[in-house]
């Protein structure tokens, strides 16, 4: 008896801490933030983005960076890309959907966490609310435009979100089926400013051969980006999701900023130590 009433209460304290992130006062806060960094940015007086970090879906603070980039350059259709989503709940788009009234595809090769994931957006905010889309698949890049094509979303989307633990850049790299005016990214801050890429392969998983031995540096990341007609403005505190927006979008209002500039933080210098035993093995430059 006891323990059934310890679990009833475990899980109604976890779903009224959930629906506490898009409750009307959460809302309302958040559009008041939207609204005041309008007004900020409308007088030329905006704050640095690394400023703006909040946690409320996202890993990090990333929700709180996006909530600033989308105020200063506009929400647009409020259409997003997620690869490598996991259930689209503790995810960087999940607060734009459920506070914001975004659409858009979440892709993960996990079906448990897609299952999860879907229930969740049933249910929350309103079983009546147009929900986001759900692909079960992994994710290459002879495959990632044709996924995301066969779901209907083609041309100009508002936010691209990848996070893969492995080969990110390769994917976003391949893309050419969506056109993003911002990118959210994983790199791997272990290879500090090495301008370095891993091969491609498509049928790697974590941890492959070795736990570091994935991925993208920064400065590679950085680089595709500006080949692709991005700069980089910004990443969460730890430095390995790298935030880039469209050169033509708010150049003034956010500048460009250096990859040294985001890998400061304690753990990203740490990290670098873990780079020792694989620095000999194959990379290409980015």
């Amino acid at each position: 008896m006891i323990n059934s009433v310890k679990n009833f209460l475990k899980k109604y304290l976890l779903i009224f801490r959930v629906w506490d992130k898009f409750s009307p006062a959460a809302q309302a806060a958040q559009r008041q933030l939207f609204l005041y960094y309008q007004e900020r940015a409308a007088s030329g007086n905006p704050p640095a983005l690394k400023d703006t970090g909040l946690k409320v879906f996202s890993q990090h603070e990333e929700d709180g960076l996006l909530l600033f980039i989308f105020s200063v350059i506009g929400m647009g259709q409020k259409r997003f890309v997620e690869i490598g989503s996991n259930d689209g709940v503790n995810s960087n788009c999940a607060n734009l959907i459920l506070n914001f009234g975004w659409y858009g595809l979440f892709i993960d090769g996990d079906k448990t966490a897609l299952a999860r994931g879907r229930r969740f957006y049933q249910r929350y905010p309103d079983p009546w609310a147009y929900h986001p889309q759900f692909i079960c698949h992994k994710v290459t890049r002879e495959n990632v435009n044709q996924l995301i094509g066969e779901a209907g979303l083609l041309g100009e989307i508002d936010l691209l979100s990848i996070d893969l633990d492995g080969y990110d850049y390769w994917i976003w790299d391949a893309l050419s089926v969506v056109s993003p005016r911002v990118v959210i990214i994983e790199t791997h801050v272990e290879f500090g400013l090495n301008n370095i890429v891993v091969p491609y392969d498509p049928d790697y998983t974590f941890p492959g051969k070795h736990p570091v031995y994935h991925g993208a540096s920064p400065v590679a990341m950085a680089n595709l980006a500006r080949r692709k007609g991005y700069r980089l403005v910004g990443a969460n505190d730890y430095g390995h999701n790298l935030i880039f927006i469209k050169e033509s979008l708010g150049a003034a209002l956010i500048p460009e900023v250096s990859v040294e500039s985001l890998l400061t933080h304690p753990s990203a210098v740490e990290s670098r130590k873990d780079f020792e035993p694989i620095k000999d093995w194959e990379y290409l430059k980015g």
